[in-house]
């Protein structure tokens, strides 16, 4: 069989594919990091249709939907409402992105899928041009934490902000 990051892609979220988001979105899993299904699905539903500038994306496995991944763009929640809230934002340049993503198919947790999906997605944005990728992981989520780091991220010391509530990590290259 091949290695698992010659079997992964990424495909752009469509309106049709928002039924199974909403089934992963109700996963127990998801719903302890992400949050109320509906609202999420609204999220990602302004995405596709254009109004919010998040990009979102189904992980496939040998071409099977197994995941959600998405990258936003810091610069543009670099306002004074959002630093206000969340100060770590000032740390990073304009034209960073930031990047959020679970396993939606809970009998493939713990697999190395996402850790090796997000690997390959921060390859792909930082080919791309985007040198300055983030995610931002509640530190309670050591499952998530531990995919992070696996797939190249670290923790960013001395961010505003930082502390028990805010885990920065940065892609290393």
């Amino acid at each position: 069989m091949r290695p698992i990051d010659e079997r992964i892609e990424f495909k752009p979220v469509t309106r049709g594919d928002l039924p199974l988001l909403l089934e992963w979105f109700k996963e127990p899993h998801m719903q302890e990091w992400w949050g109320e299904p509906d609202e999420e699905l609204a999220m990602v539903r302004d995405m596709v249709e254009g109004r919010d500038s998040t990009r979102p994306f189904l992980i496939q496995l040998d071409g099977q939907p197994v995941g959600y991944i998405q990258y936003w763009f810091l610069g543009e929640i670099q306002t004074p409402e959002w630093l206000e809230d969340h100060p770590w934002l000032q740390a990073f340049p304009a034209d960073a992105v930031g990047v959020d993503l679970s396993i939606g198919e809970p009998g493939l947790l713990a697999r190395g899928i996402g850790s090796s999906a997000l690997r390959l997605f921060a390859r792909r944005l930082y080919d791309s041009g985007y040198t300055t990728i983030v995610i931002d992981p509640d530190p309670e989520n050591a499952r998530a934490v531990r995919a992070y780091e696996k797939a190249g991220f670290r923790p960013v010391p001395g961010v505003p902000g930082s502390g028990e509530d805010v885990l920065i990590m940065q892609f290393q290259f």
